[in-house]
């Protein structure tokens, strides 16, 4: 029997009753930042605690090199179509695969996969609500053996709008039917908190639509479509607007986006490049409180 996504965020449940499902592919998207002494970040990839334990079945999608572009100097930009069709089906994602993805830490890194196989043409495809922290405290089955499905063949059909750049943005914030967004915290988005991204604060008229805010701080699921539809339109970011969505680097605003299109909002673009780009660019607008 063919499998069928119930939506583009499963529960655990639905993913353990599916484990053993032929057409399902598995990803764990793991990646860990944390503060360094210059008041950046530094990344580290999520491999060691995939080896420690994971879902049965999954397999480790490496964000940081192989589905980024390596030619950047900026962290976690989007591969050429190319590029992330190589690699992805070296995963075993093909054109005809029902994909659910997952991480441990935070939970942003499963939405920016999900975006970023949303952007190159894939639809079939489902976070895991809660991530790796709700499964294991669950109980749920888990493996410390290493996975691997065939290679498949990953056809990419690049959709423009999804992953946007600085000028986009900069065209949005003088635009009344888009609002631009800063998914990062509170404390950051005034500028009174790091980490920061070489200006501190948030770039100028922007709102602030925290992606930590969408979760319940317990399970770490998405709270309900009512709560989270408040917390866009408690900032002016309601259903007419069109939202350009930015953080650090274009991964907590992946999460923030994710949440707009679960309660049924029109897609939001994504500043693929985000503060690392704009805070660097002496001639970018950007204010504090």
């Amino acid at each position: 029997m063919s499998l069928k996504l119930p939506g583009q965020l499963v529960s655990t449940d639905w993913l353990e009753e599916n484990l053993d499902h032929p057409e399902l592919r598995i990803l764990d998207a793991t990646v860990h930042l944390h503060p360094a002494a210059d008041n950046q970040m530094r990344m580290e990839s999520g491999i060691a605690d995939y080896g420690a334990g994971h879902i049965p079945g999954a397999v480790f999608a490496d964000l940081i090199q192989k589905l980024s572009d390596e030619g950047s100097p900026l962290r976690f930009t989007l591969p050429t179509p190319e590029r992330f069709a190589t690699n992805i089906g070296n995963l075993g994602v093909g054109d005809e695969s029902i994909v659910v993805i997952y991480s441990g830490g935070s939970m942003s890194w499963a939405p920016r996969l999900w975006l970023m196989l949303k952007a190159f043409g894939f639809d079939n495809a489902a976070v895991l609500d809660g991530g790796w922290r709700k499964w294991s405290s669950e109980g749920r089955p888990t493996s410390n053996q290493p996975e691997r499905y065939p290679k498949a063949k990953f056809t990419p059909h690049f959709r423009e709008g999804i992953f946007v750049n600085q000028l986009a943005v900069e065209k949005a914030r003088g635009d009344d039917g888009s609002i631009v967004v800063n998914a990062l915290s509170p404390a950051q988005h005034s500028g009174k908190g790091g980490p920061h991204y070489g200006r501190p604060g948030r770039i100028s008229g922007s709102v602030n639509v925290p992606a930590a805010a969408l979760l319940d701080s317990h399970t770490f699921a998405f709270r309900p479509a009512g709560e989270i539809a408040e917390a866009f339109d408690s900032v002016g970011a309601t259903h007419e607007k069109r939202l350009f969505i930015y953080c650090g680097g274009g991964i907590a605003a992946s999460q923030v986006a994710f949440a707009q299109e679960l309660i049924g909002r029109r897609p939001a673009a994504v500043y693929d490049a985000s503060l690392q780009e704009w805070a660097r660019d002496a001639n970018a607008a950007m204010e504090t409180d």
